[in-house]
């Protein structure tokens, strides 16, 4: 069923009642050519694009509870490609590209709205920070603006400007980010990936791995074995967990990553802002509510939950740049499972084991990278090669020297 305003017209004539459900629930198979592991947005995403770009559709994403139950759901929806190191910067460029045609494309209204994204500086040290990322941002066709303090004010008039302690001098500015439905890209890439014949089972955790003489030849899971020619481990912060499983160590803490939606408020924000002298951010949501976040738990975590002294922090940030909202109430909270590489950039290789491969690492950058990790993940399983733009993304790179250590986010999990 493919959905337009012609057919909302007609369902509403005849009392809604030709709706289809959006994907199968379908029995697994004995085999597939493919198996994914997760069925978050990289995984559906992944399996997507193996069915649209390379037409493999004997494939299988297996998810241990329900799609949308993990960080694809558990995140402020932000997306933006504003990084600097060529191991980066053209990938998030490819990301943003794939969400501006996404709705079009696999026939969802995924709310992408691209409203901006404003990164605010507060010293010329970091303004000169900046200056360098917004260079390296055009080099790969990204949109950055800079902003001295009247850009800032005119579209942000709102702001603390006169902070003692942390005084507005300027952002950078990108107008294409913006923010993005994050169950609804879930529910799109699920739809569009069962469409062309993907098997998505739900409710099917892996619990190992079977291999023989070092290759990988399929997967233990609660409903049995089942067996694939290649099978692809994208699980966010339980990397860790389910790659033991096969005896790999992967470079990879797991923390807590906390959000939180206030109560529905007038339209005050334009777009995305961060805050350049902590770490808050935030956007206002279509139903008023602002979605914002900030640092992660300092200690390693696989709970979905929250805590105080973190709520405590994001505030703070909050109230030094726009201290309009103290008053607002807090309406609800959550907690995000994130996989935090060594240098703060993601993975997506092959691994020791042959037919089987990993994407994870993801830090802080998983959902505004969805469309190209799983665009990027299904070239390489079905080419066999790195697509051009995640080559650097290798899990070798810290025994090679080669690390990807992205400015602005941290060398290490607890400086992001």
């Amino acid at each position: 069923m493919a959905y337009s305003a012609f057919r909302i017209f007609r369902e509403s004539l005849t009392g809604n009642r030709g709706w289809k459900p959006v994907w199968r629930e379908p029995e697994p198979r004995p085999d597939y050519d493919i198996i994914i592991v997760g069925g978050g947005g990289h995984g559906l995403s992944t399996a997507y694009y193996l069915a649209r770009n390379h037409g493999i559709t004997r494939v299988a994403v297996l998810e241990k509870g329900w799609l949308g139950s993990g960080n694809v759901g558990r995140n402020t929806t932000i997306i933006r490609s504003n990084y600097m190191l060529p191991g980066n910067q053209p990938f998030y460029e490819l990301s943003l590209k794939l969400w501006e045609g996404l709705e079009q494309d696999f026939n969802f209204n995924a709310m992408v709205s691209q409203r901006g994204v404003l990164n605010l500086y507060h010293s010329d040290p970091q303004r000169d920070a900046f200056v360098r990322r917004g260079n390296a941002m055009k080099l790969s066709g990204a949109d950055p603006v800079l902003l001295d303090e009247a850009g800032v004010r005119k579209l942000c008039p709102f702001l603390d400007f006169d902070n003692a302690r942390f005084p507005i001098r300027g952002g950078l500015w990108q107008p294409r980010g913006g923010t993005v439905r994050h169950d609804a890209v879930a529910w799109g890439y699920a739809r569009g990936a069962d469409r062309r014949g993907v098997d998505i089972i739900q409710n099917c955790e892996v619990t190992g791995f079977l291999i023989d003489s070092g290759v990988c030849k399929g997967v233990e899971t609660a409903r049995g074995p089942i067996r694939a020619k290649s099978v692809a481990v994208a699980v966010a912060g339980s990397s860790s967990r389910v790659m033991a499983k096969a005896g790999i160590r992967l470079p990879i803490e797991s923390h807590v990553l906390q959000a939180f939606v206030s109560e529905g408020l007038k339209p005050v924000l334009p777009g995305v802002i961060t805050f350049g002298a902590g770490h808050f951010y935030v956007s206002q949501s279509d139903k008023g509510g602002l979605v914002f976040g900030g640092d992660i738990d300092g200690y390693n975590s696989y709970a979905q939950r929250g805590n105080l002294p973190a709520v405590e922090d994001v505030c703070e940030g909050g109230m030094a740049i726009m201290p309009m909202i103290g008053r607002a109430r807090l309406l609800r909270m959550w907690g995000g499972l994130v996989d935090m590489s060594m240098d703060g950039s993601a993975f997506i290789d092959r691994t020791e084991i042959d037919g089987l491969f990993f994407n994870g690492g993801w830090c802080y950058g998983g959902f505004k990278a969805t469309p190209a990790s799983g665009f990027c993940f299904a070239h390489l399983l079905a080419t066999g090669e790195s697509h051009p733009v995640a080559r650097q993304m290798r899990l070798d790179r810290f025994r090679r020297g080669k690390l990807i250590d992205e400015k602005g986010q941290g060398a290490q999990p607890n400086l992001h």
